[in-house]
């Protein structure tokens, strides 16, 4: 899997960031009951992993990633952190080598928008549910993305940033299509509700952690597959990073982004 953010330092940095600003956003209304096994599908470095294990402290929780160098991080710190509820594994999803109906649960965050076939992914992850069991999906949908002061210059960025994504076959709106997934993949008792973020300058720290930990190293990131698929030049893309930077620092500056977040259960 090809994954459009690439495998930096300063990504994993922008994960661990975005994880702690939108854990009540993300994780409210997500509990297991103790002695519950989990899987979560695409763990990456573990930056949802330390919030569910800590949230649900009683869980078996296994956490795998196709990435074995982000398995390798995620398991050290997760295990620094004293979180002993926690087995991690290298695999692919689509043939992970689970048991038919062997997890209770299964978590899914940031996943399916970097597959080619996640209406695949979810069967499979259905199959891997016992009877009553539940599946939580998580996802963004860069279509919502929009700021103030927004200039042509940033508008390219976003847009670079999208288009590099959709060249690989992948979908970066996929938050408004969860529940026809979910639906088509066999789940019954769908719930799909949009988790926004609105930040302005009312609250300062909110504004500079939504633009600048999470959506301009998003941006970022996607840099150098922009330049190699020849979307913008490097001049443009560096005004139109500048340019969402500096939403976080001026008067009239605000950011709006919607994840989605949905609920299925495997009848």
């Amino acid at each position: 899997m090809t994954y459009v953010h690439g495998y930096t330092d300063r990504e994993t940095r922008r994960l661990l960031e975005q994880s702690l600003i939108l854990e009540e956003l993300l994780h409210s209304g997500t509990r297991y009951n103790e002695g519950s096994r989990v899987l979560e599908a695409g763990c990456g470095v573990g930056a949802q992993t330390l919030i569910i294990a800590r949230r649900n402290p009683g869980i078996e929780l296994i956490s795998m990633d196709i990435s074995l160098a982000s398995v390798s991080k995620a398991e050290s710190m997760v295990h620094q952190a004293g979180y002993r509820n926690v087995t991690f594994l290298q695999g692919d999803i689509y043939k992970s080598g689970f048991g038919h109906a062997s997890f209770d649960h299964i978590f899914v965050c940031f996943l399916l928008e970097h597959l080619s076939d996640p209406l695949g992914a979810l069967l499979i992850m259905k199959s891997l549910l016992r009877k009553g069991g539940t599946i939580t999906v998580i996802e963004g949908d860069h279509g919502t993305g929009v700021w103030s002061p927004e200039t042509e210059a940033s508008r390219l960025a976003w847009d670079g940033l999208i288009r590099s994504q959709l060249y690989l076959g992948h979908d970066p709106f996929i938050g408004r299509r969860l529940f026809p997934l979910l639906d088509s993949a066999g789940f019954r008792n769908i719930d799909v509700t949009p988790r926004p973020v609105y930040s302005d300058r009312s609250n300062p720290e909110l504004l500079d952690g939504v633009v600048n930990r999470i959506i301009t190293p998003m941006v970022l990131s996607a840099g150098e597959r922009v330049m190699g698929q020849q979307l913008l030049t490097r001049e443009s893309w560096e005004k139109g990073l500048k340019d969402i930077s500096s939403v976080a620092s001026t008067g009239e500056g605000s950011f709006f982004y919607t994840w989605f977040k949905g609920c299925g259960i495997r009848l």
